[in-house]
């Protein structure tokens, strides 16, 4: 029996034919994420690769930097979408090169002791799969270094065109010897579906001997909630204090830093106004925490600036800016010095920012 149709019933036919098809295409897709979502342990240990030979003992006085280095794609010509850009791959091969040089560069000439990366690629379509771990380590080759994952999605499917498949993370540089590393899982506050696609985040907790004594020096590296509604930036606020009180209480010495997608609320941010309809971050009460620990940002240089819009060629007297990367230190070390590197944005949407401490006796 043939089925005849008329014109508009077989265009009928064809619309629902079509949709059908992306029904069932988008439902493999979302299973294929779900069945490889990347779910780690609430710890595990990372591989430590090893390169430093000093020590360091209480009295000693130490150089750290940490710097978000946006994938080596968000230089001052980027914008991007989740910003309220339009951009989702923010730059060609070439220019994800030249900020690689530009990253690398600047750390060489920093020569910092200990250094805090954060949005580190090692095999993202959004950076043209540079390995960006394996070119730092390379440059810094007298440290040991560690690296723990917090964005490892098969196919990114949002939003047109899609951010495809992403693998990243947050790493750790020293100078001293780690003994070992562990990557602690942070609170998601994203549910199925959203969750699969998204990031998982993390601390990168490195401890390092001291020498001639039973303590460590703990460093955490980090980077928190961006896009929530506030409620992640608040669980994994909490889940860092608790960490941080338990190593409090051993006596370790600490020095937690990063990208907090927050302003210290002991920092003064008026220099920086938060415009209508940007991105706003969220505010860390460091009342919450136990009294005792000091929480810096340098708030003389912005650490961070909109992607609403790319850098180059806009007006920088009404740009978006913000203070959101900085330390947070244990009451036996002390603040030296605490500085924003001003590098215009060239190679990243954020600054790197410098500290030097030293460790009391």
């Amino acid at each position: 029996m043939q089925l005849h149709l008329t014109p508009a019933k077989r265009v009928l036919f064809i619309i629902l034919l079509l949709l059908l098809i992306s029904v069932v295409a988008f439902s493999c897709l979302l299973l294929y994420l779900t069945v490889t979502e990347y779910n780690p342990p609430d710890m595990e240990p990372v591989t430590i690769t090893s390169g430093a030979v000093r020590s360091i003992s209480p009295g000693d006085s130490l150089s750290i930097m940490t710097w978000n280095i946006g994938y080596c794609a968000l230089g001052d010509n980027s914008d991007f979408f989740m910003d309220g850009g339009r951009q989702v791959q923010t730059a060609t091969p070439e220019r994800v090169l030249a900020n690689m040089v530009g990253i690398t560069d600047t750390l060489i000439q920093q020569n910092t002791d200990i250094c805090f990366l954060q949005e580190v690629d090692v095999d993202s379509a959004r950076s043209y799969t540079l390995n960006a771990m394996s070119r730092i380590s390379t440059v810094l080759s007298e440290r040991d270094s560690a690296f723990a994952a917090n964005y490892k999605v098969a196919f990114v499917p949002y939003p047109i065109p899609p951010i495809g498949r992403v693998n990243s993370g947050i790493a750790t540089f020293s100078a001293f010897p780690i003994e070992y590393a562990d990557r602690i899982q942070l609170p998601c506050p994203f549910s199925w579906p959203v969750r699969v696609g998204n990031l998982k985040r993390c601390l990168l907790v490195s401890r390092i001997p001291l020498k001639d004594t039973d303590r460590e020096l703990v460093l955490i590296n980090l980077h928190l909630e961006a896009f929530d509604d506030g409620s992640g930036k608040v669980a994994q606020a909490a889940s860092l204090r608790e960490y941080m009180n338990a190593e409090l209480e051993k006596g370790n010495y600490l020095i937690v830093g990063g990208d907090f997608n927050q302003r210290f609320s002991n920092v003064d941010g008026s220099a920086y106004p938060e415009y209508e309809g940007k991105w706003h971050p969220g505010l860390l009460n460091v009342s919450d925490f136990s009294d005792g620990y000091t929480f810096v940002m340098d708030n003389t240089v912005p650490s961070c600036r909109s992607l609403d819009q790319p850098y180059a060629g806009a007006d920088h007297s009404t740009f978006q800016y913000y203070l959101i990367d900085g330390f947070i230190v244990s009451p036996n070390v002390q603040i030296d010095l605490i500085s924003t590197l001003d590098l215009g944005f060239v190679s990243s949407d954020h600054n790197p920012v410098v500290m030097k401490v030293t460790l009391l006796p």
